[in-house]
């Protein structure tokens, strides 16, 4: 039979080391009591200094309940994620929805705490907990991301034999970058050479994802954060 919490609805787990037939003292997410009934009759004894010592229930004190049920969270950033990489995916194809992708991508914190906070609706929320799950859905966001670009990339270039368009507009920008350089005398034109050569422009490339990439991460943080915030409770004191 499953035990679940009074206040959480989380399932119990019996593998505590202080749980009695089966359900623990303390809910392991909410720090909820749990009630225990038992016919427990060991009369009271005398402690070694006259003090009159009940008998040990054995009990540990209750858990800190946790802050973040991470295991939840990351459910629902991956889910978050792979929904954003795959409208990405089909923005690159069909550019008259990359205004949707570009949506879901800069909500996806806030999206994701909504969905947390409906299934933990007494789970602790405020900048905090919402600068982490941002930080979270960020790293894994990138993750996807990366992986749908690099797979998308190797695809179109071995398979598709797509990327010539790509790697002429690549070229075509680099020169033009080069030429302005070079007649506003910023860079010699002998160190030029350098510059114009395949490892410099996949460097070049990189760098631009990384920025990128790295944009969405910080965006993810901060919606996170404002997330927390319009989300905290505040309660108001009983007269």
């Amino acid at each position: 039979m499953r035990e679940i919490c009074h206040r959480c609805g989380s399932e119990l787990s019996s593998s505590d080391p202080a749980a009695r037939d089966g359900r623990p003292p303390f809910c392991p997410h909410c720090g909820a009591p749990q009630l225990l009934l038992s016919d427990y009759t060991e009369p009271l004894s005398t402690g070694a200094e006259g003090a009159i010592a009940g008998p040990s229930t054995e009990i540990l004190p209750p858990p800190r309940p946790n802050q973040i049920d991470w295991r939840m969270a990351m459910q629902i950033a991956a889910i978050v994620a792979l929904v954003g990489a795959v409208l990405s995916g089909i923005a690159a194809k069909l550019p008259n929805i990359s205004f949707f992708s570009t949506i879901w991508i800069v909500s996806a914190s806030l999206t994701t705490l909504g969905m947390y906070q409906r299934r933990r609706p007494l789970a602790t929320m405020n900048v905090g907990v919402g600068v982490r799950i941002g930080a979270l859905v960020g790293a894994i966001l990138v993750f996807f991301l990366g992986a749908a670009l690099s797979i998308g990339l190797v695809v179109a270039r071995y398979k598709l034999h797509k990327m010539a368009d790509f790697d002429a507009g690549t070229a075509q920008t680099m020169k033009a970058q080069m030429d302005q350089l070079s007649a506003n005398h910023q860079v010699p034109a002998e160190s030029l050479q350098n510059f114009n050569s395949n490892e410099f422009r996949t460097a070049m490339v990189l760098t631009g994802f990384g920025i990128a990439f790295t944009g969405v991460f910080v965006i993810s943080i901060f919606g996170g954060a404002v997330g927390g915030l319009l989300r905290t409770r505040r309660f108001v004191p009983k007269l």
